[in-house]
């Protein structure tokens, strides 16, 4: 098919990145995904299609270069990548360690910033091709017992939204993927707990804490419909720079615009105040 074309996907062994890499592969694209064992890797080539399998860890930001110049030699070039790989730490800040914090970035945001890094020469090379990262509403959105979390998502946020004007004149289009609550084991086996060890937050946190785990398992969100949402926006010829997915992403984030939007106004007075007096009397 003429408009085939060849997917990078950090995480394909369970989740979202799981559910793009088959929808992908039954669309008849090609698609490259890391995995962490061997075991992974031999179930994913084991999926009908054309399916290759690398063993990465994107905090070996060497192996990741490893990895993406191999597959540009080997296989050729990548056109799609989807920086996907990530987990989620729960646990008040006041609870959360130093290294709590670290190992989130290191695998939130260095990780997606090594893996598009080795991709983005190749592309820029070629004027052309797609970065997409997977993000959260948790990256415009903020919610008690997540702020590691929150931290690493606004960061890849702002990086992306900063990358995309920096490579737009090279037909690179870069877009951030916002899923809301979604079907996969985000709430189990890819999210690591803090302990509880402060009594003073419990009436707040316990209940929260508690959904999430009880919620696991039950979100709104289908996996493979969000897989078919990021394959149109790979298809269209200008695609968003932010994609929301989910009723939940769409309410909570537009309801966080509206108060910041009411407390800017509120004390846009101030605001102002603080320039120059010359600078205010020009404007």
């Amino acid at each position: 098919m003429s408009d085939t074309k060849t997917f990078l996907i950090t995480g394909v062994s369970t989740g979202l990145g799981r559910a793009l890499a088959c929808a992908a592969l039954t669309a008849g694209h090609r698609v490259v995904g890391t995995v962490r064992t061997p075991a992974d890797a031999r179930a994913f080539e084991a999926l009908a299609g054309d399916a290759h399998a690398r063993i990465l860890d994107v905090t070996d930001h060497d192996a990741v270069d490893t990895v993406v110049d191999e597959t540009e030699r080997d296989l050729g070039p990548l056109d799609v990548l989807v920086a996907n790989a990530g987990y989620g730490h729960d646990g008040l800040f006041e609870e959360s360690s130093m290294d709590d914090l670290r190992r989130q970035f290191e695998v939130n945001v260095y990780g997606t910033v090594a893996v598009i890094k080795a991709v983005l020469p190749h592309m820029r090379e070629r004027r052309s091709g797609h970065i997409i990262a997977v993000t959260s509403m948790g990256g415009l959105i903020t919610m008690p017992g997540l702020s590691f979390y929150h931290g690493s998502k606004f960061a890849v946020e702002g990086i992306l939204e900063t990358l995309g004007k920096e490579v737009a004149d090279f037909g690179i289009h870069v877009t951030a993927v916002e899923p809301g609550s979604f079907r996969t084991d985000w709430g189990g086996r890819s999210m690591i707990r803090a302990p509880r060890v402060i009594a003073d937050y419990d009436e707040l946190f316990e209940p929260l804490r508690a959904r999430r785990i009880h919620g696991s398992g039950h979100q709104p969100g289908d996996p493979d419909k969000a897989a078919a949402a990021v394959l149109r926006i790979v298809a269209a010829d200008q695609p968003p720079t932010r994609l929301l997915l989910g009723t939940d992403a769409l309410r909570l984030v537009q309801a966080g615009r509206d108060a910041f939007e009411r407390e800017m106004l509120a004390w846009a007075e101030l605001s102002a105040s603080t320039d120059f007096d010359d600078v205010s009397r020009s404007a």
